[in-house]
């Protein structure tokens, strides 16, 4: 299987192919690929299914993809890698996780407003003249143009749950898992009194609730995502550890070495060491 890797902190391609190699691929990299034209195939993990112009595809590190293509297709590449992610802010990273944690690595589209499939194409197209310009601060347009996707993008998923939600009289267990999720910087939404009330169930019901659906109470699983979101925070930022200790309301550095070392088998500086060059 073919590795692909990327040097710079982001790279945007345009294709324009009668057909697409069928080889699975994994990258090192973040990747969305945006449909302009033509019709084939999705694979991603050994999922297919038919994609068309205006679909807005996410491709992360470690899945396996590849197209089938059945008709001239004009795909449009934007690849980013975790020195991108580092010039972000805090803010702007938080956004990011919630695609990472709660995107299901399926084929498909995941632009579900349908008044945001034109504003895509219209930024895309703007990216690609954009490219092709000399104007100045071209790369400064240019971020900010990506910035604004990968945001109506994560708009999207978290549209998602909200529509399941309401579409629904009862309590999926991915409602309380995106509840879990964003929710997870304010501590004392997370309190089975306080889901309860968003559920409108009793804290005892929604407690057994959640350990049924997911093999941990809710505060089990409310730390091993913090875990998750504090290593996406040491591999793709310069947050220093302090600021982390602040960010997810640990009473000092030791409590959070304790615990990460306890889920990860290293503390943290160890850990956020190993990607320091990559």
């Amino acid at each position: 299987m073919e590795i692909r890797n990327l040097y710079h902190p982001f790279e945007l391609q345009f294709l324009e192919v009668l057909e697409y190699e069928a080889k699975e691929r994994k990258n090192t990299f973040f990747e969305m690929v945006f449909v302009l034209e033509g019709k084939g195939i999705q694979i991603i993990n050994d999922h297919r299914l038919p994609y068309s112009s205006d679909k807005l595809f996410l491709i992360f590190p470690e899945d396996t993809h590849s197209f089938e293509v059945t008709e001239k297709t004009k795909f449009f590449f934007i690849r980013f890698h975790n020195s991108y992610l580092k010039t972000q802010s805090s803010e702007w990273i938080q956004k990011l996780e919630f695609i990472f944690h709660n995107h299901n690595h399926l084929p498909g589209c995941i632009l579900k407003t349908v008044t945001d499939k034109p504003l895509i194409r219209a930024m895309i197209e703007a990216l690609i003249r954009e490219e092709k310009s000399r104007d100045p601060q071209q790369q400064e347009v240019i971020k900010q143009i990506l910035n604004t996707i990968i945001t109506i993008a994560a708009r999207n998923i978290s549209l998602v749950a909200n529509i399941n939600f309401e579409q629904t009289s009862t309590m999926p267990n991915l409602d309380l898992l995106h509840y879990v999720h964003q929710n997870i910087y304010r501590p004392d939404q997370l309190k089975s009194s306080k889901m309860a009330t968003a559920f409108n169930v009793s804290p005892t019901y929604i407690s057994e609730y959640f350990k049924t659906k997911t093999g941990q109470n809710i505060q089990e699983y409310s730390i091993a995502y913090k875990i998750k979101l504090i290593e996406t925070r040491l591999k793709f930022t310069n947050m220093r550890i302090n600021e982390i200790v602040y960010e997810f309301g640990f009473s000092d550095a030791s409590h959070l070495n304790r615990l990460f070392k306890k889920y990860t088998g290293l503390n943290p500086s160890a850990y956020k060491k190993q990607f320091k060059n990559l």
